[in-house]
């Protein structure tokens, strides 16, 4: 059977995206992954080389659209802790609306392939300091625009708010509720002195 000739490549990328998400990529082999497609084994590697390339292009997909890339959009002259708090309790509310409780695909991805696989562990490390150096960067941001303390430790914090967003990724598997996840955000946020009251119960 030859490659339907109304394939819709991305969406085939996004449908792997979702079952990567929820089964992790061990358990997407290329035959499970084909046959899902509904095409065969030659025409997914026609059109994706390997499953370790649609794994990236999924992950590039999904990070498109996770709850954290308003710290990638992010631009000079925006306040950083109001950033911060709007970021994470719209993270709070995607994750607990998510009826299967997926969690986050970066972090489940780190847990299953960091340390393992050689090439999609260094992608997804690559990933996760890329985060942490762009929080650090808007950290640096609020202090040069007045906004956090100069005798803040900026990358101590920076590690903070990276483990708390990957904490809350994994903690929303059994803790569905998104008062109660938001809670435990609210309370770090406070912490490190990253949080905006007047944003705080906006609907996000």
């Amino acid at each position: 059977m030859a490659r339907p000739l109304k394939f819709d490549r991305d969406k085939a990328v996004e449908i792997s995206m979702n079952a990567f998400w929820k089964y992790g990529y061990e358990s997407c082999s290329v035959k499970a992954l084909s046959e899902m497609l509904g095409i065969t084994r030659s025409s997914f590697y026609n059109a994706f080389g390997s499953q370790d390339e649609l794994f990236k292009e999924a992950l590039a997909v999904y990070f498109d659209q996770s709850p954290d890339i308003a710290l990638t959009k992010a631009v000079h002259g925006i306040g950083i802790k109001r950033l911060f708090t709007r970021t994470f309790r719209s993270a709070c509310k995607a994750r607990a609306s998510d009826v299967d409780a997926r969690g986050c695909l970066v972090v489940n991805s780190v847990a299953e392939l960091c340390n393992v696989h050689a090439e999609l562990g260094g992608v997804l490390e690559a990933a996760v300091l890329g985060s942490l150096a762009r929080i650090e960067q808007l950290l640096e941001w609020g202090v040069a625009q007045g906004e956090i303390e100069k005798e803040t430790e900026l990358h101590p914090t920076a590690l903070a708010l990276q483990n708390l967003l990957m904490g809350l990724n994994v903690m929303c598997k059994v803790v569905r509720d998104e008062q109660e996840l938001w809670k435990t955000a609210e309370v770090t946020l406070i912490g490190l002195r990253m949080f905006e009251e007047d944003v705080a119960d906006e609907n996000i």
